[in-house]
């Protein structure tokens, strides 16, 4: 083969391959091929010929559709200029409406119209007269019925049976008492029979985790491989915070934040009522305030910055300038990697601080109370929405001592149980979470009561600024300055804290040393610190405090098996979206 300028030189071209079914001087294709070519054109006349008669058929029906102004998708709110109807639309809630007509009687509400809107929880068709629906406001549900009559189109029925689940609708519609209570539906007394129904929002067909499917348990542990349940597919924790939004749409989750909500509630009105002043501090400091540990550092600026783990040193700071009650709900940022059903890296805490005249229990024994006022008040302002989380998780009812019988022990006397119980554990140990549980089973045993107090904790195990108690001053020794115990407690509920609290040392020279002696040191002339000790130099009363886990008080009331169900939007430290 030749080669010019490194190219390959051509070769002589092949003749074209003659077409299959083509012989030497045929100029046309076969008969086969003429056939089938003939067939191709008559089966595509004939579907021509039904999609005209589709469309001629589809024109006439709306053209005879009664309904055609009745229903249909709405125009995306917003995409048009507004304009106020002659008569405005009166809106109407489904809970008012169940509790205007409450009464067992057959005839009261009948015929009354309404204007509502909701989700739709589901839809079907019955057959081409009748469609079932059941609208959902929040927790309350009824059932609606679409049936073809002369001024009711059997389009309208099709249309209202196909709507896409979770789709938001507005719905016209006529009050029924149905002929037996609707056991389906949390509204039972009442049904609607549809005469207009607009979409306002369309659900896409296919959803990533069912509503219904997300009402029931999270699978128990050692089972989140488990794929169905008499039938029924498991979601599992992860999957429903993957998709939270659909999520909190079930019924149980509304009422866990209404709950979480009333906690809040319940713990500022009962600090409001005495005199107890709410405060914001901030979340963001130059330095670690707490001794550096567990804190998450942020670009901020030029510089450096940190989330704060508690807004510990600035209650006491306020009570040094003369604030001497002061509350706090606000978020708190823990950077521990605690891959717990207990732990999140970003919770709200519930904290107060007060000063007291003559001994910390004055604010032990105001926290006991607050305390029992939000458990009191849970149980009588939130029953129905604590009965229907714990219709799924299956719970013990919480329980409580009579006002001014909380268990109070002290943490050597707690210790004592435990090594009676077996439990092999130093007399100064901290507690490890099995200990916890158990020794609030023990509690629960012999004083009848899932909540109760652990006071007087060992010095070694507490934050620097702890008080020792008297005794342990007392008996001070310099070589070993953390023995002894401390004027701090902690509280449980159903054997797991969820608050810690203590006297606080308000001697800046008292707390300098303790500072530096204490069994992990921190540098009272710190840039983090400075400004903390410098605030007692000034004069400051004795005073006392804790900081409540919100989602904990909320996991433990219902018995929810993972605290990340307590918060919206979890964080922890393997999730940071969505």
């Amino acid at each position: 083969m030749s080669e010019t300028n490194g190219a390959p030189a051509e070769q002589p071209q092949s003749l074209p391959e003659r077409p299959k079914g083509e012989e030497e001087g045929e100029k046309g294709p076969s008969k086969n091929a003429l056939k089938k070519a003939a067939k191709d054109k008559e089966k595509a006349e004939k579907a021509a010929k039904r999609k005209a008669a589709e469309e001629a058929q589809k024109k006439e029906s709306e053209a005879n559709d009664v309904s055609a102004e009745d229903y249909g998708e709405l125009p995306m709110i917003g995409s048009k200029a507004y304009t106020a109807p002659s008569v405005p639309t009166t809106w109407v809630e489904l809970a008012e409406i169940a509790q205007r007509y409450s009464s067992q009687s057959e005839t009261e509400g009948v015929g009354a119209q309404i204007v509502f809107r909701a989700a739709v929880e589901n839809a079907r068709n019955q057959s081409a007269k009748l469609s079932f629906l059941v609208f959902r406001q929040g927790a309350d549900s009824i059932q609606a019925v679409v049936a073809a009559s002369e001024k009711l189109s059997r389009q309208m029925v099709k249309f209202a049976g196909s709507i896409p689940a979770e789709s938001i609708v507005d719905v016209h519609a006529e009050v029924q008492r149905p002929r037996e209570p609707v056991k389906s539906t949390s509204i039972q007394h009442l049904e609607v029979h549809v005469q207009k129904l607009y979409i306002v929002s369309k659900a896409e067909a296919q959803l990533p985790l069912q509503v219904a499917d997300a009402e029931r348990p999270i699978p128990e542990e050692g089972k989140e491989d488990q794929q169905e349940d008499e039938g029924r597919p498991i979601v599992g924790l992860a999957t429903r915070l993957n998709n939270r939004v659909i999520d909190l749409r079930a019924r149980h989750n509304d009422a866990i934040f209404e709950i979480k909500a009333g906690v809040v509630q319940l713990f500022q009105e009962f600090l409001f009522a005495r005199n107890f002043r709410l405060v914001q501090t901030p979340k963001l400091l130059g330095a670690p305030s707490e001794g550096g540990a567990s804190v998450f550092e942020v670009s901020y600026f030029d510089k450096k910055a940190y989330l704060a783990q508690s807004p510990q040193l600035y209650k006491q700071m306020l009570i040094a300038a003369r604030k001497e009650r002061v509350m706090e709900v606000g978020t708190i940022f823990r950077a521990e990697n605690s891959n717990t059903a207990r732990h999140l890296t970003e919770f709200i805490g519930l904290d107060l601080e007060m000063a007291f005249k003559e001994d910390y229990h004055e604010v032990v024994t105001l926290l006991e109370e607050l305390m029992l006022h939000i458990f009191n008040g849970l149980r009588t302002r939130y029953s129905k929405e604590t009965d229907l989380v714990r219709s799924i998780y299956h719970v013990e009812d919480f329980k409580l001592p009579a006002a001014g019988a909380v268990p109070r022990l002290s943490f050597a006397e707690g210790i004592r149980m435990l090594k009676d119980d077996g439990v092999e554990i130093g007399e100064f140990d901290d507690l490890s979470t099995p200990d916890e549980k158990r020794l609030g089973a023990l509690v629960l045993k012999k004083y009848g009561s899932d909540f109760y107090v652990l006071d007087q904790y060992p010095l070694a195990i507490r934050p620097f600024y702890t008080m020792p108690s008297a005794a342990t001053q007392a008996a001070y020794d310099a070589k070993d300055p953390n023995a002894g115990y401390s004027n701090s407690y902690d509280f449980f509920m159903r054997g797991q804290e969820i608050m810690s609290g203590a006297q606080r040392i308000h001697d800046a020279a008292f707390l300098e040393r303790r500072m530096k002696e204490h069994v992990a040191p921190v540098d009272p002339q710190s840039e983090g610190l400075r400004d903390y000790v410098n605030a007692f130099r000034y004069g400051c009363p004795p005073h006392a405090g804790g900081g409540i886990g919100l989602e904990r008080i909320v996991m433990l009331w219902l018995g929810l098996p993972n605290v990340r169900l307590a918060s919206l939007f979890p964080r922890d430290p393997g999730r940071l979206m969505p």
